[in-house]
């Protein structure tokens, strides 16, 4: 352990370089073995044995800078020029030393040879044709003005299209109509039309003279003749003429004189129609009660008077004749009027 020091870098490079078969000197300084890219070994170790100057700037042995740019635009560099110097016969037989070497020759060889001056590149731009990629526009003018492009184009044949099924095909219309036809078709419309025309004119016609005439009932007439004066017997009350005219043909008394009248068969409390009952000798309403005697007064319901009657009188060729337009009430005293009864 006594025996043992710490070594430096120098001395750890020139323990290596001894290992490997190479001198075992040490390398001049640290910084310039540093310096050195670590893809080209077997440069460094020809560098460190050949104890070649390097040449001072402005010898002859030294190119210049315009030789340099020549150079470069001949695609030739100045170490081919020159001769190289000889690698370490270990480092000569690494492949891996060799192939990062390849490498600027290969970008070298692709260099452009034309020269690279401003007035070669202006005119380089100036050209109609430059190279790279080009806009839509200026691809569809070059394809335009290229004669071939247009022959190409004009060469182009669309194929036929196929025929079509038969089932496909429309159907061929019907012969066209003759002018006798087509006048006689022309003429039918026109008289359907003014038929139609001339059925709605009179319906119209119809409505408008109903309007004219007021909405009136037909009812029968106010007189009406029911009979000679002996067809109706004492204390007897004749129905066949209720449902036509709506009246009592009566014979019976009033304050002891026995007269044949003309009862209105219309209740005198809602209007409702009562019915003659023959075995209770009495008229009876069947809405709410109301009854009468023979000669019309009430006696029992709510009927407020007795019924009325109508106009009657003997015609001239002797049978009974009733009035309905004239009414006679017994409340105000009207059943005196002989106008209103026929003596019996």
């Amino acid at each position: 352990m006594a025996d043992k020091k710490k070594m430096s870098v120098a001395d750890m490079l020139a323990a290596a370089r001894k290992a490997d078969g190479g001198d075992a000197s040490p390398a001049p300084s640290e910084p310039a073995a540093s310096s050195e890219p670590e893809s080209a070994p077997a440069a460094s170790a020809a560098e460190s044995t050949s104890a070649k100057p390097v040449p001072k700037p402005g010898s002859a042995d030294r190119p210049g800078v315009a030789d340099i740019l020549a150079m470069a635009r001949s695609g030739k560099s100045a170490e081919k020029e020159k001769p190289a110097a000889k690698p370490a016969p270990k480092a000569a037989a690494k492949p891996a030393a060799a192939k990062p070497a390849a490498k600027p020759k290969a970008k070298a060889a692709d260099a452009p040879a034309e020269p690279r001056d401003t007035a070669s590149i202006l005119a380089a731009a100036r050209k109609k044709e430059r190279p790279g990629p080009v806009s839509k526009g200026e691809a569809a003018a070059a394809a335009k003005a290229s004669p071939k492009a247009a022959a190409a184009k004009a060469k182009l044949a669309v194929p036929p299209m196929p025929a079509k099924p038969d089932y496909a095909k429309p159907k061929p219309k019907a012969a066209a109509k003759t002018a006798a036809s087509a006048e006689r078709d022309r003429r039918g419309f026109l008289s359907v039309g003014f038929w139609a025309l001339g059925g709605v004119t009179a319906f119209w016609s119809l409505l408008a003279v109903r309007y004219l005439f007021p909405n009136v009932l037909r009812e029968p007439p106010s007189r009406f003749k029911v009979g000679f004066p002996d067809e109706f017997p004492a204390g007897s009350v004749t129905t066949k003429f209720k449902a036509l005219y709506a009246v009592w043909i009566v014979n019976t008394e009033y304050n002891g004189k026995a007269e044949i009248v003309a009862l209105k068969t219309v209740c005198t409390h809602l209007g409702c129609t009562p019915n003659w009952l023959e075995a209770e000798q009495k008229y009876k309403c069947p809405c709410h009660g109301s009854g009468f005697y023979k000669d019309g007064i009430n006696f029992e319901g709510p009927a407020p008077r007795p019924l009325e009657r109508y106009a009657i009188r003997v015609a001239d060729d002797g049978q009974i004749e009733v009035d309905k337009s004239r009414t006679f009430q017994e409340e105000m005293g009207q059943w005196t009027d002989p106008a209103c009864f026929i003596p019996a």
